[in-house]
């Protein structure tokens, strides 16, 4: 049995990340691994969609050359095989350059299923370390999580979780997205693009229930241009698949395609971890609660990222990774669920942070908001993607930015400038006397910001009378 000061359950974002830090910190860190390093994100979520997204985004701009002067001739048309070779390239290469981090790190890898024998113990099931036992003081369970699928949902090869469509072996002409939240509507977009007649099915009364709703009609106008159909506010029902293709009904109306997609939600991936063995609670759904330094309830045991059950993205995973190492080295730090940005890879892209219009209502909070269109920005104008805005909420009374609302070009890249100045609780004025680059997409940040308070130079502002 070896002995290590950390040991990390699970190589995705979270769990790599502990380990390379735990590593650089001196600590003796072993990481077990039942698959390959990266986790969902890397493997069959963010990197591999992104990925085909980037594909799609080159053939909507060859379909539209002739609008930028430059002229194709021939079929355009995409080359499913090759995307997804590329798509695999992609995650080769990463996945690769993480077992290279871990190397120099010091990390020791065991390959196999981690199972706990008590409260320092661990043993590994299957893999190539099959049988082996770890004893270590610290744990940092990041095993992640997996893709709901309920059970009145009926298996079959014609229904498929987000995973399944990745690699799918053809472009559907067809699909039923069951869900409307983010992969769902990531999804829409991208196989709208490539030809699939797509309809997206959200129980609520709007997709993307939880983002500003101001943000999401837009959303949803867009989708709804590109062919997409949306049926929002009731469920659908009677699913059935046969060896041809999928049906299901809402309300009265039943719809027929090739393929499902079901993207409703996430589950833990905690059951094969015997949590009982060394004392670790987890709540019915076997989530596993953390503090704000992402410890348990036993102590010299913590759980980052999809496991703590509260917000499924990579980028927090690898902040409560980091959370996690610091405290278990003596130094003091926490985490918070408050600023974490949101991105959203449809067309247009999504960025947000903070508070929507909606949460400052039912918080009772004042506010001011400033609301900058792309359609007035040059840089927009120039790259012709001119659909979306800027909003920025703030506090009426102290101007703190409690929110930043962005739909449009490069929304993913350009809420980053959100979270420093929430987090060093800028004010809507200072945010827009930062200089912004000109011609730039990050203008539109500059500009919303005066518009909180009626100051933008580039939209209609009515004359203030002295």
């Amino acid at each position: 049995m070896e002995k290590f000061d950390v040991c990390v359950i699970g190589a995705g974002p979270g769990g790599y990340v502990a380990a390379i830090r735990a590593g650089q910190k001196g600590m003796s860190v072993a990481l077990i691994e039942k698959e390959h390093f990266g986790g969902t994100c890397l493997n069959i979520g963010c990197i591999p969609t992104k990925t085909l997204i980037a594909g799609v985004e080159v053939l909507h701009k060859a379909r539209h050359a002739a609008d930028f002067g430059v002229d194709i001739s021939g079929e355009i048309k995409p080359d499913w095989n090759r995307m997804l070779e590329r798509k695999d390239e992609v995650i080769t290469k990463l996945r690769k350059g993480i077992g290279q981090l871990l190397q120099a790190a010091g990390v020791k890898v065991f390959n196999g299923t981690a199972s706990f024998l008590d409260r320092q113990n661990v043993g590994i099931n299957g893999g190539e370390d099959d049988g082996s036992k770890i004893t270590a003081t610290n744990f940092i369970i990041a095993s992640g999580s997996e893709s709901l699928v309920p059970g009145f949902i009926p298996e079959s090869p014609r229904i498929l979780t987000s995973t399944e469509l990745l690699s799918i072996s053809e472009i559907p002409a067809s699909l039923l997205v069951l869900g409307g939240g983010v992969i769902g509507c990531e999804f829409a977009c991208l196989f709208a693009e490539l030809g699939t007649e797509v309809t997206v099915f959200e129980m609520l009364p709007n997709i993307l229930p939880n983002v500003d709703k101001e943000v999401g009609r837009v959303l949803a106008m867009r989708m709804k241009k590109a062919g997409i159909k949306i049926l929002t506010g009731t469920p659908m029902s009677e699913i059935q698949a046969t060896a041809k293709g999928v049906s299901g009904k809402v309300g009265d109306e039943t719809l027929e395609a090739d393929y499902l997609l079901v993207s409703i939600g996430r589950k833990a991936v905690s059951n094969n971890l015997n949590l009982s063995a060394c004392g670790v609670e987890t709540d019915d759904r076997g989530w596993i609660p953390v503090d704000s330094k992402c410890r348990t309830n036993v102590p010299g045991i913590y759980a980052i990222g999809d496991i703590a059950g509260k917000i499924w993205l990579a980028h927090l995973a690898s902040a409560m990774a980091e959370c996690a190492v610091d405290n278990i080295a003596g130094e003091r730090s926490e985490f918070s669920y408050d600023l974490v940005p949101g991105c959203i890879f449809t067309n247009p892209e999504i960025g947000t942070l903070g508070l929507t219009t909606e949460q400052c209502k039912e918080q009772e909070i004042e506010t001011n908001t400033g609301k900058f269109p792309f359609a007035a920005l040059g840089k927009a104008m120039a790259i012709n993607e001119t659909d979306g805005f800027v909003k920025i909420i703030a506090d009426k009374n102290t101007d703190k930015v409690l929110g930043v609302h962005i739909i449009g070009p490069h929304a993913t890249d350009l809420i980053a400038e959100a979270g420093p100045a929430m987090l060093m609780e800028v004010t809507a004025s200072e945010l827009g006397r930062a200089i912004h680059a000109h011609p730039t997409l990050g203008e539109a940040m500059m500009e919303a910001a005066h518009a909180v308070h009626g100051q933008c130079a580039h939209i209609p502002v009515r004359r203030r009378r002295k």
